[in-house]
């Protein structure tokens, strides 16, 4: 059997209830709630909680997560292929150790015991993967962990660890949210480099940024990965916990090179600082970026921002001023819909892609 076989029956056997090809919910910091997440994992993929304005959101949001778990087995044949006790949630945890109370996060990760744990943007490089993730292991052994990576020597970096993954997540420069302020590259090129590089290590790779529908997954799984992670299309989710005003922008941008970009300014508006250097968040551009280059003062761009924080919905869009956190993938967003129907939709549209490259024998 092959490796790519190996690893992919190693997947199923972690995570029973996901059906092919592997389909994954970012988590999106306070915008990826229990609900989504829920939703997306009993639809057949794995969906992760983000991290909260706080640590302790997280422990609120996987009590959330349990009801609604609890409440799927009750009413449907959800999550039937694992045991209702001693499994882990059927859901994953992103979570921020760089600036997360990690004795906060420990203690819900032991309660609830969650499928996964997301780690990324470690300020002391490898070692604080190597420790947060024993600390992990300790609290959860069941709880799988996942890394995000942006360059070929974070992945290399990995396999040095004491502490192995037991998934890479690999995110291209077309993501959104943060990612790497000054070396990111597109996935085209990063994500079958890295598999390279990683031949032989039997850590699955997961790809992150600019995936929207059934034809970037078909094409990350030939570069290489065993599965996809989708954000910016999850922000356009019934189940997303976001503002009307800026799902609606989702939606309405399109062009992601000239309408997005990546930029410090939103998170310094909102009082947002201490990210580690090597990271910056990608974002659509409205006012407060335009002025910004038009040479108005932080002090009167903090003050429009925070009168638009009080507009309600018109805070955002061209015209407005507020924080809009989205990858290169927006122009291929037309709709919101329920997760069910973008999870089961990309799927089938993988498929389609997969069929149509196949010789007819007819």
């Amino acid at each position: 059997m092959s490796q790519a076989l190996n690893i992919a029956a190693n997947l199923l056997s972690r995570y029973p209830w996901v059906s092919s090809p592997f389909v994954v919910s970012a988590p999106m910091r306070v915008l990826a709630g229990p609900a989504l997440a829920v939703a997306v994992s009993r639809a057949g993929g794995v969906g992760f909680i983000g991290p909260g304005a706080k640590t302790q959101d997280i422990t609120d949001d996987l009590e959330k997560a349990s009801s609604l778990i609890r409440e799927a087995r009750a009413s449907s044949a959800a999550f039937s292929t694992i045991p209702a006790t001693k499994s882990p949630l059927p859901i994953g945890v992103g979570f921020q150790l760089w600036a997360d109370d990690l004795n906060i996060a420990l203690a819900a990760i032991e309660k609830h015991k969650h499928c996964a744990a997301w780690l990324y943007a470690p300020r002391q490089g490898p070692k604080d993967f190597d420790n947060w993730s024993s600390k992990i292991r300790q609290a959860s052994p069941e709880t799988q962990i996942w890394i995000q990576v942006g360059t070929l020597k974070e992945a290399k970096q990995l396999l040095q660890n004491s502490e192995k993954p037991d998934v890479i997540v690999v995110q291209g420069a077309e993501s959104g949210g943060h990612g790497r302020a000054k070396d990111g590259m597109g996935l085209m090129t990063l994500l079958p480099e890295i598999s390279d590089a990683m031949k032989g290590s039997q850590i699955p790779l997961f790809a992150a940024g600019g995936i929207a529908d059934g034809r970037g997954v078909a094409a990350a799984l030939c570069l290489g990965a065993s599965g996809v992670v989708m954000g910016t299309r999850f922000l356009a989710a019934s189940e997303a916990r976001i503002s009307r005003g800026y799902q609606n922008e989702i939606v309405r941008a399109s062009d992601g090179a000239a309408s997005t970009t990546r930029t410090l300014l939103y998170n310094h508006l909102r009082g947002t600082f201490g990210w580690p250097e090597e990271y910056s968040p990608r974002t659509i551009i409205n006012k407060s970026l335009v002025e910004k280059q038009e040479g108005r003062s932080f002090e009167e761009l903090k003050k429009l921002h925070d009168e638009a924080s009080k507009a309600g919905d018109s805070g955002w869009g061209p015209e407005g001023r507020l924080a809009t956190y989205a990858g290169a993938s927006i122009g291929l967003i037309h709709n919101v819909k329920d997760a069910e129907d973008i999870v089961r939709g990309v799927q089938a549209d993988h498929l389609e892609r997969i069929r149509m490259l196949l010789p007819n024998k007819n």
